[in-house]
């Protein structure tokens, strides 16, 4: 990830160092002593800061700042999720996760610490070392190749049975999303209100359970900076939990940007639509053969990506507009709910390529 331009004081609103220090002092010691902190990457979501000292690096994740729906951003799942991937032996990489605090009074909101990845996040640009044809298909092969491993892996056997309520799950994410639309409108979107009656009319059958990771997708993977494009790790495991795997593939095709789409407001993983990426229809191809799964509903999978992200997003507009500046480019999601909602839309009328 790239380091942002945050300023100290913003940094310090966010992550209290002082206090910091002495939880590392107490639980961490290999990682005691003076360091600096930097705000890392993009994100919409979750905050990543780096803490350096002079001979070590780990990266540490909270809930954005702000009045927050119960439940919504718990970094302390993601603590979990990737614990037990990464001592289980699955054929998932995640970044190793070192500690885990839930008590808010150390930096003001609970947290978690991992080892530093090093490596590329890929979004709105190519990387020189990734530019050419083959690492670009070679992305998107990683990309669905490891989201069938995910899927695949026994969430019982890494101890992940009760991570989630697995039966019912697409009818309470419905209920759940609803539930955050009347606690972040304040304006009209009309999208958002018709598809949601539209995902409630249409519920498909649900497939067998597995860990959905939640927000999959190109920019929330960490490739190594040299070619051939080789994948690091998946990070940001927030929104992950036990349902059905669908939901993730319809979340990765909802953000796969193709050649013939209509252009963002937002900061979305665009570089897809370059010569080389697979299209939508092909990684659709590729996972039902590799999964085995029926795909026939998919768009009603993505639609519920879409818009279950207006809905996310909306309510950090609302909260940007409160005052709560941890992201500077939510200013843009005056328009950029609006584009996200009707993308959602266009999946419902079966114009997304699928």
């Amino acid at each position: 990830m790239t380091p942002t331009n945050e300023t100290p004081d913003a940094i310090t609103a966010a992550v209290d160092p002082q206090r910091l220090g002495l939880y590392l002092r107490d639980n961490l010691p290999q990682f005691a002593g003076p360091f600096r902190i930097q705000r890392l990457g993009e994100g919409q979501s979750c905050l990543t800061f780096l803490v350096e000292g002079d001979s070590w690096r780990v990266v540490l994740r909270r809930p954005p700042r702000g009045d927050l729906p119960p439940t919504a951003f718990d970094v302390t799942r993601e603590y979990r999720v990737m614990r037990a991937l990464a001592g289980s032996g699955a054929p998932v990489r995640v970044p190793t996760p070192l500690a885990v605090c839930e008590d808010k009074t150390v930096i003001g909101a609970p947290f978690y610490l991992m080892e530093e990845v090093r490596g590329l996040v890929v979004r709105g640009e190519l990387p020189g070392a990734l530019a050419g044809l083959e690492d670009r298909w070679r992305m998107g092969e990683l990309l669905l190749n490891t989201l069938v491993s995910l899927h695949q892996v026994d969430y019982r056997a890494v101890g992940l049975e009760g991570f989630g309520k697995p039966e019912g799950y697409l009818e309470r994410q419905l209920q759940r999303m609803r539930q955050l639309w009347d606690r972040a409108r304040f304006r009209d979107v009309p999208d958002i209100e018709e598809v949601g009656v539209w995902l409630a009319d249409n519920l498909p059958e649900e497939q067998k359970p597995t860990i959905v990771h939640g927000d999959y997708k190109l920019d929330n993977v960490i490739f190594a900076p040299t070619s051939p494009a080789t994948l690091l790790a998946i990070v940001d495991w927030e929104m992950s939990t036990l349902g059905d795997p669908l939901v993730d593939l319809g979340w990765m095709l909802y953000f796969w940007a193709d050649p013939d789409d209509a252009g963002f407001e937002v900061p979305l993983p665009t570089v897809t639509s370059m010569e080389g990426f697979p299209r939508r229809a092909e990684l659709l191809a590729r996972y039902a053969e590799s999964s085995g799964l029926p795909c026939a509903d998919i768009p009603w999978y993505v639609a519920l990506a879409g818009w279950k992200i207006a809905i996310i997003m909306e309510g950090s507009y609302r909260r940007f507009l409160g005052g709560i500046k941890d992201h500077p480019s939510f200013e843009a999601l005056g328009l950029g709910v609006l584009m996200l909602a009707h993308r959602a839309r266009a999946a419902t009328a079966g114009s997304f390529g699928l």
